[in-house]
């Protein structure tokens, strides 16, 4: 049995592999942000797949890119990704997604939403039948923190602010309690509040392709049709 490193570094590798057919020398790679995507920095940067360059969702992605010597373009600068990578905090499985677990959920739904192909990587332990045992973060304009809060208890969530701000200068509330049986509906209400900047939930835009890494390092390759 493989220690949930080492999974994440073979979802990584796969992700790499996955990826493959997509690319030319004009490919751009969207970048997520978290532990599992690092590996798959560090795959991609020992690897000759041909692509321009790379869209990153965080400052630490972009760091670890430039570190390894990995072009990285300004997300302002590109209209369109070809594909985006990116792990997640749980995986339904109709590919409904909880993801911002890293806090850079608002420009991992920017870059997702430019990206002609959704790539999600994660091992086994993230999927779920239904979300919500993890808890849901929610970017928030400081000034709306109350309402906001006040609204998530409407709904039967127990709101928590994170400490610290993102890199928009937000703030992140993490909502437990919640049992997340409809998140497309629940995806669009929550957008609907004002002061909501994003909201963790990724149902209205889910990945085609769901990578996971089993227990003994074997990987599922789940698709689903656009």
């Amino acid at each position: 049995m493989k220690t949930q490193q080492e999974l994440k570094s073979v979802v990584a590798q796969a992700a790499v592999d996955s990826i493959r057919p997509l690319l030319t020398q004009s490919s751009v790679i969207g970048i997520g942000t978290g532990s599992t995507v690092n590996f798959f920095i560090e795959h991609l940067q020992q690897t000759s797949l041909p692509f321009k360059g790379t869209v990153s969702s965080s400052i630490s992605s972009t760091e670890l890119l430039e570190r390894a010597g990995l072009p990285v373009i300004e997300t302002k600068c590109v209209e369109d990704v070809d594909v985006y990578v990116d792990g997640a905090d749980e995986v339904d499985p109709n590919f409904a997604l909880i993801k911002g677990g890293g806090g850079a959920l608002t420009q991992e739904k920017i870059v997702a939403s430019m990206a002609t192909k959704f790539v999600c990587i994660v091992d086994n332990s993230k999927l779920v039948n239904i979300l919500g045992s993890f808890p849901l973060p929610i970017e928030v304009i400081p000034s709306a923190l109350g309402i906001v809060s006040k609204t998530l208890r409407i709904f039967g969530g127990v709101p928590s602010v994170r400490p610290g701000h993102t890199e928009n200068g937000n703030l992140i509330i993490d909502v437990s309690g919640l049992t997340i049986e409809n998140p497309d509906a629940l995806e669009r209400t929550l957008n609907d509040v004002p002061g909501v900047v994003t909201v963790g939930l990724f149902a209205l835009q889910r990945p085609q392709l769901v990578l996971v890494a089993g227990q003994h390092g074997t990987i599922d390759v789940l698709t689903r049709d656009n």
